[in-house]
């Protein structure tokens, strides 16, 4: 059973910073495609940013100058490096992975974690 489980989250103050990590484990071939994902309250889930398994990011308009999306593929686990930090990045962040396991891929999410941006 693969599972990803991430880590990192908590409250910041405006213009602070966080590192978010997010870890596959479990029986797979291999993953491709890593992302984070944010949701605030009453609002739709929305792309972050997304890496390429060679190491080519992709960055939402809303984060770019900011976020750096990262991984490190012997860990599989991708990061999420987050600077200046504003109260309205606040939301629960979910990381995504897009893992073979057999002959077969698929979405894999993690649990989410709690970014909370405020003085």
């Amino acid at each position: 059973q693969v599972q990803l489980v991430e880590s990192g989250g908590g409250l910041v103050q405006p213009g602070g910073s966080l590192r978010l990590s997010c870890a596959a484990s479990g029986s797979f071939l291999s993953i491709t495609d890593m992302g984070w994902h944010l949701q605030a309250p009453g609002k739709e889930r929305e792309l972050v940013a997304i890496i390429t398994r060679s190491g080519s990011p992709n960055h939402a308009d809303s984060v770019k100058g900011r976020f750096t999306i990262s991984r490190d593929n012997a860990k599989n686990t991708v990061y999420l490096q987050m600077n200046s930090l504003m109260p309205e990045d606040t939301a629960i962040y979910y990381c995504n992975a897009d893992i073979w396991v057999g002959f077969s891929k698929k979405t894999h999410w993690g649990q989410g974690t709690q970014v909370i941006v405020s003085t």
